[in-house]
This record gives structure tokens, sequence and C-alpha cells, in this order.
């Protein structure tokens, strides 16, 4: 029961009480019987007053307690000039200002948080209490390549990428850098906060592809020009006396030295090759820039397989070509896409041992271009290197193949993958976007 209604009842049977009580006390005298009732007449007034004197304070509560439900922190009252409503009226007034203050400055903190993550070079995942995605900004969007609305409200463990595979492994606090692709490398950063008592976690996600290949240039590329110089101070010089001593018949006029002209002859030869090799490894250093210009992909991949076809047929292995109709017309240097496409070919010759294919497919709608081989694929454990410089899968490689492909591709601005899709079946993708 109320307060309210107590109030009520209680004042009517008070009243009552006394009404019948005056009956019989002045049954006898109508007089006083009357003046009895004016007073109880007069009770019931005051009481009403009081009442009204009593409740509006509480009315005023209520109205105040109902503008703090709708959250309008914008209602204010007006002074009465009865002191106690006055003193109820300021203690509400104040608590509203400081309401309305609080809320302005979480709304302006909430903005400006959520323009910080959507804006973030960082892509931030935050999760909710049961481990679901709850909120994804655009830069890990792009870093998992994949629509929002197949990564919200989902459990992160049934989310298929392998990046969430490493992240499932993560625990809180923890910090992993990954090469999933052998491309890219991420950094992850798995972190909680405090919502409402209870932990919730955040993933951060940072693309420390570019910085990586930077440093890696600038490494390797001291180290070629390091061995550039001191090979080419050595082998010239070297070579030189050699070729003068194999030039002076006088010295080889005993035919029990043909054996040391044979040998001079073959070092002559390999100081050659040492020259070749380095040569090699200066062009990935000193690679120019993109000449950029309107090329057809068609002729330039004939004419690569035109170029690879002997060596493909040494081996038994054909070429398939599954290119759109008409030109596939793109920006790109011309000499360079052609070291790439010469790359790839050699390289899918080389995994494949005897027999097989090589498939060329352009696909302009995508404005994709896919070499495909039959070889046995590419294992986990050298997926994530393929492309760092030196590192090569075969007996006398030099590792500077894929890494200089890299180079051009990522000049021109093009994204690429090199992925086992099927058992004999891997594919170098490459995007012209």
């Amino acid at each position: 029961m109320k307060l309210r209604t107590k109030y009520i009842l209680f004042v009517v049977i008070i009243h009552m009480v006394a009404l019948v009580v005056t009956w019989f006390i002045f049954n006898d005298s109508r007089v006083w019987f009357i003046v009895s009732e004016v007073f109880v007449l007069i009770s019931i007034i005051i009481a009403i007053q009081l009442y009204q004197q009593l409740i509006q304070p509480l009315k005023t509560l209520m109205q105040g307690v109902e503008a703090i439900k709708d959250r309008d922190f914008n209602v204010k009252f007006l002074s009465t000039g009865k002191h106690e409503i006055d003193q109820l009226t300021d203690v509400y007034n104040q608590m509203m200002d400081e309401l309305r203050t609080e809320r302005t400055r979480q709304e302006q903190q909430h903005f400006f948080l959520e323009k910080l993550i959507f804006t973030s070079p960082t892509g931030i995942i935050i999760l909710d209490f049961d481990d679901n995605v709850q909120q994804v900004n655009p830069k890990a969007l792009q870093i998992l390549e994949m629509e929002a609305r197949h990564v919200l409200n989902h459990p992160i463990d049934d989310l298929g990428h392998p990046l969430f595979d490493q992240i499932k492994l993560l625990k809180s606090g923890e910090t992993v850098v990954v090469k999933p692709d052998g491309i890219n490398t991420y950094k992850l950063q798995k972190s909680h906060f405090i919502d409402r008592g209870f932990s919730r976690h955040f993933i951060m996600i940072e693309d420390l592809t570019a910085e990586i290949v930077a440093a890696e240039k600038n490494v390797y590329g001291k180290v070629i020009r390091m061995m550039a110089h001191e090979v080419n101070n050595t082998v010239g010089p070297v070579n030189s006396i050699m070729q003068s001593a194999l030039k002076t018949d006088k010295l080889w006029e005993n035919e029990r030295f043909d054996t040391l002209k044979d040998a001079l002859q073959v070092a002559i030869d390999r100081n050659q090759n040492l020259n070749y090799f380095m040569r090699n490894f200066a062009e990935l250093v000193k690679l120019p820039s993109a000449n950029k210009q309107l090329i057809d992909l068609h002729q330039l991949v004939i004419s690569v397989a035109k170029l690879m076809g002997i060596k493909a047929q040494e081996k038994e292995i054909e070429f398939k070509f599954q290119l759109a109709s008409g030109s596939f017309k793109i920006m790109a240097d011309e000499q360079q896409m052609e070291q790439v496409l010469i790359n790839i070919v050699k390289n899918a010759i080389e995994a494949i041992d005897f027999k097989g294919e090589i498939t060329f497919t352009t696909i302009p709608d995508k404005k994709s271009f896919i070499i495909s081989d039959t070889g046995p694929g590419i294992s986990t454990e050298h997926a994530a290197n393929l492309f760092s410089p030196f590192f090569s899968t075969k007996k006398d490689g030099q590792g500077i193949g894929l890494t200089l492909v890299r180079e051009i591709l990522v000049n021109h601005g093009f994204d690429f993958s090199l992925k086992t899709i099927t058992d004999k079946k891997t594919n170098f993708t490459i995007l012209f976007t």
C-alpha cells in the first residue's frame, strides 16, 4: 500500500471516529454537537491542505525521477518560495546539471573513441562478453579481406582465417608477430578492459609488412653491396693475371703443363660465374623505379611462354592458356613485368619433377592473373619464408627470384599471393588493382 493511501485512510478513520464520538457525547445538546461537527470539518480541511503541501514535494520528485528514467537531463524546477520544497529543488537542479555535464563528457569521449577506432591505421576487433565479434574497424576488414556481415556477431572460434587461427592461441596481454601467407607480416596483440565489472577482450592487428620489407631491403642491400665490392676487387685482378698467363705461349710449350692450363681456364670460368652470381644480387638492390605504360598482358604472357617453352619441353611440361578474349591492358613496366613472369614460370617448371601442366589464366572482371602449376605444392614449413631474401628450397638456389618478384610487384602497387590450393595445384595470383 502506498504511503499516500495510508495517510488518506488514517485521516478518514480518525474523523469518522471523531464524528461518532461527538454524536454520543453531545447527543443531548444540539448546539455543542453542531460546534463539534464544525471543528471536525475544519480539521478535515486542514488535513487536506497539509496533505497537499506534503504531497507536492513528492510529486516534484516523481517528475524528476521520470525525467531521469527518460534520460532527459534538461528538466529543471523553479523555486516555489517554500523552504522545504526549494531545498529539494536546489539539490535536484544541481544533480541534473552534473548529470548533464557528465553525459556530455561521456558522449564526447565515446564519439572520440569511435572516431579513433574507425580511422585507426591499426586493425581493431572488439569482442563481447561471450567472445563474439561486437565491433571491427575498416582497417581490420581490409587486412582480413572480409565483409563486416561475415564477421560481426560471430564467435571468434568460428571464423576461418589464418590470422584468427593465431588469435585463438593468444592469451590476454600476449603479442606475436606472424607471417601467414609468406608475404605480409602482422603484429597481433590481445588485451582486455573492464565493462560493467566484467572482462572483455579486444585484438589489435598491426600491418608491419612495409616496415619489415624496408628493413630487410636496407640490410641485404648493404650486404650485397659489400659482397659485390669485395668480389669485383678480387675477381678482376685475378682473372687478369690468369688470362695473361694463358696468353703467354712459352709457359705452355711443355705438354705436361696442359692440366695446369685447363685448371686456369676452369678458374676463369668459375670467376665469371661468380661475377654473374653477384650481378643477380646487384639487380635486386639497383632495381629502378617502374616506368609504367599501357601494355597488353596477353602478348607478354605468350612471349614469356615461348621463351620458357624449350625449358618446359625438357621436362615434358605442357603450357595451357585460359586467357580472356581480346586484350588485357594493364599499366606496368613491361621489362620488369617480363622479369616477374619469367621468375614465376621458372619456379613453376622447377617445382614439377617430370610431366605436368602450367596454366595461364586471366579474369578481366576481377583484374586478376593466375599462373597454376601441378607441382607438389608448398609445405606449411616453407610458406612463411617464400619471399624472404636468400631463402630457397632448391639445393643451389640463391633465394633472390621471389624476392625480386616481390620488389617489382610491391613497387607497382599490385597485390599478389602464392598458395597451394589443392593437391597438385599451386596458384601464383596477381591482382592489378
